[in-house]
C-alpha cells in the first residue's frame, strides 16, 4: 500500500514572484509544514506506512498563487476532515504553505487538480 500512498504539499508562489522570498526561504516552509504534519499525525496508519519505506516516498508539490487560494484550500480540507498542516511563519503570521498526511492517491487528489506544479 505504500506505493499508493502520496503527500500533498502546496507552497504560496506568490512568495517569490511577488514578495521576492528568497528560493531557500520557501523551500524551508514546506519543509516545516511537512515536518509538522509528520509529527501530528505520526501514529496514523497511512503516515506509519508511508514512512517504512523512507527511500520510496512520493511527495507532489504545487503552487497556490496567492494567499487567498491556500486559505481556500484550507477550508476545503477542514470541510471534508482531511488532516493538514496550514503552516503560518512567525513572528511575520503569514501562511505559507499547506501540507496533508500521507493518503491513497485517490482520496485526496481531487482536492489538488486545480494546482500546477510548483516551479520557479
Amino acid at each position: 500500500m505504500s506505493s499508493s500512498l502520496v503527500q500533498y504539499v502546496v507552497v504560496r508562489g506568490d512568495l517569490i514572484k511577488e514578495l521576492k522570498w528568497p528560493l531557500g526561504a520557501v523551500i524551508a516552509q514546506a519543509c516545516h509544514a511537512v515536518t509538522a504534519v509528520v509529527h501530528l499525525f505520526y501514529e496514523d496508519e497511512c503516515t506509519k506506512q508511508y514512512l517504512s519505506d523512507v527511500d520510496n516516498m512520493h511527495k507532489v508539490v504545487l503552487e497556490a498563487p496567492d494567499e487567498k487560494s491556500i486559505a481556500d484550500l484550507k477550508v476545503k480540507l477542514d470541510e471534508n476532515h482531511v488532516k493538514h498542516k496550514l503552516w503560518i511563519e512567525q513572528p511575520e503570521g503569514i501562511p505559507t504553505c499547506v501540507a496533508v498526511k500521507p493518503y491513497p492517491k485517490d482520496e485526496v487528489q481531487k482536492y489538488f487538480k486545480k494546482f500546477k506544479l510548483f516551479k520557479t
